[in-house]
């Protein structure tokens, strides 16, 4: 069974005991979140939502926050001396999913 789920704007197909790393969420380790944005849920039987499937959720456990890798961010203009040279880390949380309740 498996489902897809919305959460920071974005879509995460979601698989039970599977990890997944979401934007940024509000919860320290080890707390269970829920997500209720749950868009479609497959294995025996397929539900699709318009836009969301009533009463599904998905159970999860924070694993870890984090940041990603830094990239860098390089500008310049030509011929004028402007330079500009930034760094960025992605925060991230990682997921564990534990329960999909279709």
């Amino acid at each position: 069974m498996y489902a897809i789920i919305e959460t920071g704007g974005k879509q995460y197909k979601v698989v039970q005991g599977e990890a997944i790393y979401v934007e940024k969420l509000d919860a320290a380790e080890s707390d269970k979140v829920t997500f209720d944005n749950v868009v479609f849920v497959g294995g025996d039987s397929t539900k699709v939502g318009t836009p969301l499937v009533d009463g599904a959720s998905v159970e999860g456990t924070v694993e870890k926050q984090g940041k990603g890798k830094k990239i860098t961010i390089f500008r310049y203009k030509p011929k004028k001396g402007s330079r500009s040279k930034k760094g960025h880390r992605q925060p991230y949380t990682k997921v564990v999913i534990d329960k999909i309740n279709a």
